[in-house]
């Protein structure tokens, strides 16, 4: 029995992994379908948030059922936890990667302010936390995430810079307006987005360790 169930939890993490890379997809090609002004790039992204709606259901029913039929203790209840914690952030990422893509489809024949100033080097960074805090969910390497509230920090000063420079724009030229509100949304949503990566973080480095941490 306990090999069974040690594989059936091996199978949840790979599908949590699954789960993952489909939202951090989502959320990459909504920001290449602003950046590109593509329909067809938005248009994916929407087409997949039945899918990630699909896996989160589906992956915490299993979660579930392992809890039910096995009743584990120790690390592996604590590495069900983390994975029950980590779909709902996913979920999450995934849902602001659709609200970006009908950002994108609201601008779509609208040019772009200033080549969406520093939204696209955020994403990477953005997208670069929650890679690693995947890679560190399935091998372990807590090094991966060892430096997010750096890294966190830096985001926020993103959103920052992005935000005081739209307001520049928007006091300089009105017709710019409407354009900027918008990537003032995309960043904040990018924020959120980072945010979801620290959570993820945290529960990975309880999965590992037994020890609560908060990264600020």
């Amino acid at each position: 029995m306990a090999g069974k169930f040690h594989n059936e939890l091996e199978k949840l993490k790979k599908d949590v992994l699954k789960m993952g890379y489909l939202a951090t997809d989502m959320l990459s090609t909504s920001i290449e379908a602003l950046k590109e002004q593509s329909e067809k790039k938005a248009d994916y992204v929407y087409s997949k948030k039945d899918e990630l709606a699909d896996m989160d259901e589906k992956l915490e029913e299993k979660a579930f059922q392992l809890i039910a039929l096995h009743q584990p203790m120790a690390k592996d209840m604590r590495t069900i936890a983390c994975c029950l914690k980590i779909i709902t952030y996913l979920a999450r990422i995934g849902r602001y990667g659709k609200d970006i893509a009908k950002i994108a489809q609201e601008v779509i024949d609208k040019p772009h302010v200033r080549k969406l100033i520093s939204i696209p080097h955020m994403n990477e960074r953005v997208c670069a936390m929650i890679n690693d805090a995947l890679i560190a969910f399935k091998t372990e390497d807590l090094s991966l995430i060892s430096d997010f509230s750096e890294r966190d920090d830096d985001i926020d000063s993103l959103r920052y810079s992005i935000f005081r420079e739209c307001i520049t724009y928007m006091m300089e030229d009105p017709k710019k307006i409407e354009r900027c509100a918008r990537y003032v949304m995309v960043a904040r949503y990018l924020e959120r987005c980072a945010d979801h990566a620290c959570k993820m973080a945290e529960k990975i480095h309880y999965m590992v360790t037994g020890e609560r941490i908060e990264i600020k």
